[in-house]
């Protein structure tokens, strides 16, 4: 099935709920130090400066969209073009 992942990095506060919730580890929070671009896994400031997706590994099964707490993660596809179609 073909699908999209949207993540709104904006809005992200790094709480890593869709990291650890993912049953796949398709996702990987984490900043990246300036001077030698190595990956720190903590988040700085609260905030999160990077979420890897590894699209090779998704399943696509939603379980981070739920994680979520600021809906900050959206999966789209073909179902939702069906689904709208349902309802007109």
């Amino acid at each position: 099935m073909t699908f999209a992942v949207h993540i709104n990095m904006e809005h992200c506060t790094g709480c890593n709920n869709c990291v650890v919730a993912c049953p796949v580890d398709a996702l990987e929070l984490h900043t990246v130090d300036p001077a030698s671009k190595d990956k720190i896994y903590k988040v700085k400031d609260g905030k999160s400066v990077v979420l890897d997706f590894k699209g090779e590994l998704c399943a696509g099964c939603g379980v981070c969209v739920q994680a979520c707490p600021h809906n900050v993660i959206r999966l789209a596809g073909p179902w939702e073009t069906r689904a709208q179609a349902k309802v007109q």
